[in-house]
């Protein structure tokens, strides 16, 4: 083998991770299963495809060994292959952020606008829940939450929230979190608990980047409110 050859073949083996991020889908799919494993027809209600094209993609993104799948009686479920495949999503959609004005421009139009509020950090929501001077909210399907979810957090899915909210402490804050950055759950969560008079604010992202941080999380069924 050549020194040519040696590169051509190591190139090409490192391209097919870059294939399975090679589209804005499957970038969507491992924010999904950075939340836990799930199901090929939940992964599909989730990113808006058909079963089919959900089962292409993940044969891709399996293809690349990001994903790995559990079969379940007649249900298939999948899984990041390892915590650094969410890693390397991070780092794709942190240098599209730096390098891509395209996604600043969205992010002032749609989501700004959504929210002028400083989002939380994740030092000052942890330091709160300590201290108990916050409530802090997981609007993920439950499923999610009982994967792994923030120490102290309350399951209230965004879908339930309207009538639930009666039941959160009316004196406290209310910190609501989701999937990720521009996970819109958490925005609409914020919206629904000041119309109805509460003090609301969103932490800066999500569970995933909680969790990369270093900071603790929980598994289970958690809290019940």
């Amino acid at each position: 083998m050549t020194g040519r050859e040696f590169k051509d073949r190591l190139y090409e083996q490192v391209g097919r991770i870059a294939k399975g991020l090679d589209s804005p889908r499957r970038l969507e799919m491992l924010e999904v299963l950075a939340q836990g494993e799930r199901s090929v027809d939940d992964l599909a209600t989730q990113t808006g495809l058909s079963l089919a094209n959900a089962s292409r993609h993940l044969q891709v993104l399996r293809g690349a060994r990001l994903v790995e799948p559990r079969k379940d009686g007649l249900r298939v479920y999948y899984r990041l292959a390892e915590p650094q495949v969410y890693d390397a999503v991070r780092a794709v959609r942190g240098l599209a952020e730096r390098r891509l004005a395209e996604i600043d421009a969205l992010v002032r139009t749609y989501l700004k606008a959504r929210d002028q509020l400083e989002a939380v950090p994740h030092e000052e929501l942890l330091r709160r829940t300590r201290e108990g001077s916050v409530v802090v909210i997981d609007v993920r399907p439950p499923e999610e939450y009982r994967a792994a979810h923030i120490p102290g957090a309350v399951s209230v899915p965004l879908e339930e929230l309207e009538a639930r909210i009666r039941q959160l402490p009316a004196r406290k804050e209310v910190v609501a979190y989701c999937r990720g950055p521009y996970c819109l759950m958490a925005y609409h969560a914020v919206e629904k608990l000041r119309a109805r008079g509460r003090r609301a604010r969103r932490l800066v992202d999500g569970l995933p980047e909680w969790r990369a941080a270093g900071f603790p999380v929980e598994t289970g069924p958690g809290k019940a409110r």
